[in-house]
């Protein structure tokens, strides 16, 4: 029995951008989206988890998350101003 005898079709909805972007990673490794979705399923069995840290933002930073994607309490700054408050 060969590997590819044991192998099952699977239906993935992805976000087009999304894709197109991973894609286009993927190629330059020389993976397809099908054996990148194998490497990330095979190391998700290996950790038994997720194979990356995933981390739920606190109250304050999901409040700034929200607020930038909302373009609230924004304001713009100079580099130059910005570096001279970092003593750069």
């Amino acid at each position: 029995m060969t590997a590819t005898s044991n192998k099952k079709r699977t239906n993935v909805y992805l976000d087009a951008d999304t894709k197109m972007k991973a894609q286009e990673i993927f190629k330059q490794y020389g993976l397809g989206l099908s054996e990148a979705f194998n490497i990330f399923l095979t190391q998700s069995v290996l950790e038994r988890g997720i194979p990356f840290e995933i981390k739920i933002p606190n109250e304050e930073t999901a409040k700034a998350i929200k607020d930038a994607r909302s373009n609230k309490n924004m304001s713009k700054i100079d580099l130059d101003d910005l570096k001279k408050d970092l003593g750069a």
